[in-house]
């Protein structure tokens, strides 16, 4: 990655735009002249926000901007949380309805696979109706659908549900990453991505500790249920009471009906009211935008089969673990479960590694390309070091995973895991976002539809494999796997410029030339 002091300001101004909704001046009360018909963008009948504006996310107290980060991280928690939950209490399932391992193992992969169904709807449908409506619908009926996993009966009924469940829980894994691009600017929304970053990997690795105490202290399998019935009714009441609509094109709208409303003048219009598409044109953008975006998107689509992969590893692990640590070292379910907190332990020490020196490097960088935006490759730097790792954590794991060696060792080896993963992801997603900007949510639906096909599928040969392998040999095969895709980021970092250049997507770049394509 060169310096960004080898290009000058004016350089890389040229090859970013500012924002996809015209600035123009406060709109006041008076009717202004008839809009002119010349090129000028000052149309006076476009509304706006001002500068400093309180309706701009942007303009909203750092306390609020954080406290809606936080509340969009807790969301994605929940679900991801949610999608684990139930694996350390299989064998019970298993005696009160029959199914072999293999039905149960499906309780997990169904509920990811709701993850490929739900982004096609909650991203592209955020950018229609605003984000606040889409969490409120989906968190009404995924709280719904915990409560029928809680009350089954029967194999049938907890699968659909489980698959329902997943469905309106993907709601928070691409809208809050949308959340976090509108309500900060570059300089912070790396500090802010970290929450969301962390909970994918995260949350899955707490549902096997809460599952395993409760199967160690004899409770029911329904009452993790109960619990995540809990936990989902508490996020629909903080979204219901304290979350704010943040999408602009949707605050717009609602300010120029206000300001009709006070004027009685219908000329104002903004931006989202121009030649508004029929309801079938709309929902055909909506179900179909992910799939233009991913399968015309040659970078987004690398960023999709490295984010698969290790979203698959994460959930191939809650077949893995139990191998090496509850048969292999004889461990309890509740002891057995605990073994995953080094995961989200490692991530914290990303969080702590990424403030304290790549977050300390972007704003080094912001400082050097001003007045001009920083161009997003430079959000790929940290998987320069979490590429390698994430490889050498899994061969670490399985040549560790002896009964005769400690426990120590593999656990140890998971920690490094979660510290890779949290960079590569993190990395990742600030791209995705400062790329697509307007877009993000439809990107990061995309990006999530395909990361949750392989973690709907890893878990249904993880068993299989590690079984016929052994942990040694299966370990190493993935951590090969990890090995061929470290020259993703690699190859981004170096070419991102000029792949955006050629992009129908991205609003947030205008096309740059060949020879600008280095950062």
């Amino acid at each position: 990655m060169s310096s960004p002091s080898s290009k000058s300001p004016s350089s890389q101004a040229s090859t970013v735009i500012e924002s996809a909704i015209p600035s123009n001046e406060k709109i006041n009360n008076d009717p202004p002249p008839l809009p002119s018909t010349t090129d000028d963008n000052s149309d006076p009948w476009l509304v706006s926000f001002a500068p400093d504006d309180p309706l701009n996310p942007l303009s909203w107290p750092r306390w609020k901007r954080w406290y809606i980060t936080i509340a969009g991280g807790i969301l994605v928690l929940n679900a991801t949380f949610a999608s684990a939950a139930p694996s350390n209490l299989l064998p019970q399932m298993m005696d009160q309805f029959g199914f072999s391992e293999e039905v149960a193992t499906l309780t997990v992969s169904l509920f990811i696979a709701g993850y490929c169904l739900g982004p096609l709807v909650w991203g592209p449908l955020s950018e229609d109706i605003g984000r606040r409506p889409v969490f409120l619908i989906s968190f009404l009926f995924y709280t719904g659908f915990q409560v029928g996993c809680a009350l089954s009966q029967n194999t049938a009924s907890i699968l659909v549900f489980r698959f329902l469940a997943g469905t309106f829980a993907a709601a928070p894994l691409t809208n809050s990453g949308g959340v976090v691009g509108d309500i900060w600017d570059a300089k912070t929304r790396g500090k802010a991505m970290l929450l969301f970053a962390v909970s994918p990997f995260a949350g899955p690795a707490l549902g096997p500790v809460v599952a395993g105490w409760i199967a160690v202290g004899g409770a029911s399998w329904r009452w993790v249920f109960w619990v995540l019935t809990m936990f989902a009714g508490f996020c629909l009441a903080l979204v219901l009471f304290t979350l704010p609509e943040t999408y602009k094109p949707v605050l717009l709208a609602k300010k120029a009906r206000q300001i009709r409303k006070e004027t009685g003048e219908d000329r104002y219009y903004a931006p989202s009211e121009i030649n508004r598409p029929t309801i079938g044109r709309r929902l055909n953008t909506i179900l179909a935008m992910p799939f233009k975006i991913l399968f015309l998107e040659p970078m987004l689509m690398a960023i999709a089969v490295y984010q698969s992969f290790l979203y698959g590893c994460i959930y191939l692990l809650f077949e893995a673990y139990p191998i090496v640590f509850t048969k292999g070292h004889n461990l309890n379910p509740g002891v057995s479960g605990l073994m995953f907190l080094p995961i989200s332990i490692g991530g914290g020490v990303g969080v702590i590694v990424y403030l304290m020196f790549y977050n300390a490097r972007y704003n080094r960088y912001i400082e050097q390309y001003a007045p001009a935006k920083v161009p997003p490759e430079a959000r790929l730097e940290a998987t320069l070091l979490g590429a390698p790792l994430f490889a050498i954590s899994f061969f670490w794991f399985g040549w560790t995973s002896y009964p005769s060696i400690s426990l120590w060792s593999p656990l140890l080896a998971g920690g490094l895991m979660g510290f890779s993963i949290f960079l590569i992801f993190l990395s990742l997603i600030n791209y995705t976002v400062d790329a697509y900007l307007f877009a993000s949510a439809s990107a990061l639906a995309a990006s999530t539809v395909s990361r949750s096909i392989f973690g709907t599928v890893f878990p249904l040969f993880a068993r299989q494999m590690f079984d016929a392998l052994n942990p040694r040999w299966a370990s190493t095969l993935l951590g090969l796997v990890a090995a061929i895709m470290i020259p993703i980021p690699v190859v981004l970092l170096r070419h991102g410029a000029y792949l955006r250049s050629k992009s129908r997507f991205a609003p947030s770049v205008t096309p740059a030339k060949p020879q600008d394509s280095d950062v």
